[in-house]
């Protein structure tokens, strides 16, 4: 029996979900060391009153709503009760500058700001006179620090939607399921972001297609949220997905509280990107590495198990008897303390993943699913499912159900599907490119075997051609040099040069227990110029390299004293390497490379 509320929209299915589960837990948040919790009937009310206080404001259907912050309760609130009316939400990912926000809000023509706390005020206020279109802007935190007439607190906000419930529930029956739904702005690894269009249709479509590769979920399901909102992938999870198949979300405003909310929250669902998943590994290849005697025998001999057993696992659903040994005397308890022993489904996408990453996990206990997708897809285009024999290890999986995949005669992966997007908003020449006789032109290389599972070789637009005229795939070769004990990121350097060089930065935790072991220096920057590591990853690149074509191979390596991050702007918010910004920052180590 399928849990999915009814309803061919979002807004109707949380009304029909209200109905249904009024009082089980909807959504937790952590307040003051305090876990608290909203039921999906007050779920419900706030976002009823949330869309009545935009109707206060003489809101029509289109006008928009950004919203700016960390993942909260409010943030999650602003978003479904904007659709609830048929308003147009859209995020702006809380790292953004002054000017990047002004871009996204005056873009939507913005008529209401739904702002985190000053910092993001201050980001408004500097930029106030290039948003003319704003007519309220309402504070999740800080309203006390704020003394402007168009600032009102996230609960004063609703308490005068209050007089227009019942109104927001006669607006929300006119919702057509073709109507726009939100935005989605890419973050922009290159130029400035576009807003990706998604109907109801759209979003309603994708999560029942979840229900067949996934299955089962229901209200006894968790899933930690801490991924940005702005991004598609933890709206699917956390609000369309939460909502359809009714299990509780728990909100994480902070990624470094991600530890302690999963082992609070103890979730069934996790989503990860690979660098979160890099950095779980790392954390507990340092712990394992210090177990001695009699368990790190059992450690090795249950890892082996787990990776023989984990193959069988995701070919017939059975790992077998010394799977399930190995299992009682180590996956379980390693689970247990990471959180993750409720686990039943573990996802990465939006960037590549080494296999190297996804067999470690495999010889825990934990099977990995890879997604593959884009906004412009509302998330998923292929699914490693978890049903047996419909998943592989290395690849992204097979189409989501209803989805057709091909392949252009470049290369290029193309969608098309219930889950297209509608265009990039006041963007026909863009769109005009993207979509071509309804097939969504992704931008990324692939290929697809004989079974229909996708492999992903490289973003189009990254592809690096040497100066001797060879076509290589940089993220192909950076996964393998990822697998490097100590190394973070690796970004492979060479479009229009004689040879392929790499930046190298270094795992705080990885690299620095390294560096005690082998009594080098233990702060990142001296590391990096350290003998000790230098001679290293120059000997583990060489010994990578003789899996790489010739043309391919790492001639130079220069380590970074700092890893890249969103707040330099080398990372996107979904952790992917900005390749642009990178060679910018780093022009004059990259320039050493060469020299000579």
């Amino acid at each position: 029996m399928s849990n999915l509320a009814d309803g061919n929209n979002i807004p109707q299915r949380l009304q029909n979900r209200a109905k249904i589960n009024g009082s089980k837990p909807a959504i937790y948040w952590n307040e003051n060391d305090s876990w608290n919790s909203l039921t999906w009937s007050e779920y419900h009310d706030n976002v009823c009153k949330f869309g009545g206080a935009l109707l206060g404001l003489g809101f029509e259907a289109g006008d928009a709503v950004s919203i700016s912050g960390n993942n909260s309760k409010e943030w999650i609130i602003a978003c479904v009760g904007s659709m609830y009316i048929r308003a147009l939400p859209a995020g702006i990912y809380q790292t953004s500058t002054s000017d990047q926000f002004q871009y996204v809000a005056n873009h939507m023509e913005a008529k209401v700001l739904v702002l985190e706390d000053k910092v993001q005020w201050d980001k408004f206020e500097s930029e106030r006179n290039g948003l003319s279109t704003v007519k309220k802007v309402v504070m999740i935190k800080d309203i006390d620090k704020i003394d402007d007439e168009i600032a009102i607190s996230f609960e004063d906000f609703l308490e005068s939607g209050k007089i227009h419930v019942s109104a927001a529930n006669e607006r929300m029956k006119e919702i057509k399921t073709d109507d726009l739904a939100l935005l989605i702005y890419t973050s922009g690894t290159t130029g400035p972001p576009k807003g990706v269009m998604l109907s109801h249709h759209n979003l309603a479509w994708t999560v029942e297609g979840a229900s067949e590769v996934v299955g089962g979920l229901g209200p006894d399901d968790r899933h930690v949220a801490y991924l940005p909102l702005s991004h598609i992938a933890e709206q699917m999870f956390c609000i369309h997905g939460s909502i359809s198949f009714g299990f509780a979300v728990w909100v994480c405003s902070a990624f470094d509280q991600i530890k302690e909310h999963l082992l609070e929250a103890r979730p069934t669902l996790f989503l990860a990107v690979p660098r979160v998943w890099e950095k779980f590994k790392a954390a507990l290849e340092a712990r394992l590495s210090e177990a001695s005697g009699i368990k790190a025998k059992i450690v090795k001999w249950s890892r082996k198990q787990g990776l023989n057993g984990g193959y069988k696992m995701i070919e017939t659903g059975k790992g077998g008897v010394r799977w399930k040994i190995a299992n009682k005397l180590f996956f379980s308890k390693l689970q247990d303390g990471l959180g993750l022993d409720k686990l039943k489904f573990a996802v990465t996408a939006a960037a590549p993943i080494g296999k190297d990453v996804l067999e470690f996990f495999l010889s825990c206990g934990i099977i990995i699913h890879e997604v593959y997708g884009l906004s412009e897809s509302s998330g998923p285009l292929t699914f490693n499912s978890s049903k047996p024999g419909h998943r592989k290890l290395t690849t992204v999986g097979q189409s989501f159900p209803g989805v057709e995949v091909k392949i252009a005669e470049d290369g290029e992966i193309l969608g098309k599907g219930g889950n297209i997007f509608q265009g990039y908003y006041k963007n026909e020449e863009a769109t005009n490119k993207a979509l071509v006789d309804g097939w969504l032109h992704s931008g990324d290389i692939g290929e697809i075997d004989e079974n229909g599972f996708l492999k992903i070789t490289d973003r189009k637009k990254d592809l690096i051609i040497t100066a001797g005229g060879k076509n290589v795939s940089p993220s192909n070769i950076e996964k393998i040099m990822k697998s490097i004990k100590g190394v973070s990121q690796f970004v492979v350097i060479g479009d229009k040069r004689k040879m392929l060089t790499g930046l190298v930065t270094l795992d705080p935790e990885g690299a620095v227990n390294m560096a005690k072991e082998n009594n080098w220096p233990t702060d990142i920057p001296s590391l990096a110029e350290s003998d000790g590591m230098i001679s290293y990853i120059n000997s583990e690149v060489e010994r990578l390299n003789k899996d790489l074509a010739k043309f391919e191979t790492i001639k130079r390596i220069k380590i970074l004293h700092e890893d890249f991050d969103v707040e330099h702007g080398t990372l996107t918010p979904s952790m992917k390497i900005k390749r642009k910004p990178i060679n910018e920052r780093y022009a004059s180590q990259i320039e050493t490379l060469y020299e000579n």
